[in-house]
């Protein structure tokens, strides 16, 4: 399981013209799900992510989570993180997961993400969205729960 994890002062999804999440202040995570994911990569990329200090305390440090800040999530789901482009020109995208196993996946990562006692607004699984986002930094990580 593969995330992109973008520090943001807002962030908002749009779905058909209609906005399906937004957020102020937290996190736009960006979930890719690859065949041999399970519960366990959801649950540590989660807690990771929940945990992860990129957020500036009074002293302009990097020492604050997500959660320190008082953030929420914006969660996407984005199989295009498992495409390869190493061959041609059009990437190859064998390595994510089948939608219906995915979506499972992405489900029970934002079911971690609220077991942590975050705000998570999502976008709409399979669609085509607009994502919006002020990247607060830029803080930008690519976080992979098999590294």
């Amino acid at each position: 399981m593969k995330a992109v994890v973008q520090r943001s002062k807002q962030a908002s999804v749009t779905v058909g013209g209609n906005v399906t999440g937004s957020i102020d202040s937290g996190l736009v995570v960006l979930l890719g799900v690859t065949h041999d994911d399970t519960e366990t990569d959801a649950a540590y990329l989660a807690g990771k992510i929940a945990n992860l200090r990129i957020f500036e305390d009074e002293n302009d440090k990097m020492n604050l989570s997500v959660k320190d800040a008082n953030g929420s999530i914006l969660s996407i789901s984005q199989f295009t993180l498992y495409g390869d482009c190493r061959k041609g020109r059009r990437p190859n995208f064998m390595k994510a997961a089948k939608p219906d196993e995915a979506n499972v996946l992405y489900e029970k990562f934002n079911a971690f993400l609220q077991d942590e006692d975050l705000n998570v607004q999502t976008g709409v699984f399979g669609a085509m969205m607009d994502v919006q986002l002020t990247n607060d930094g830029p803080v930008t990580l690519i976080i992979d729960s098999k590294e």
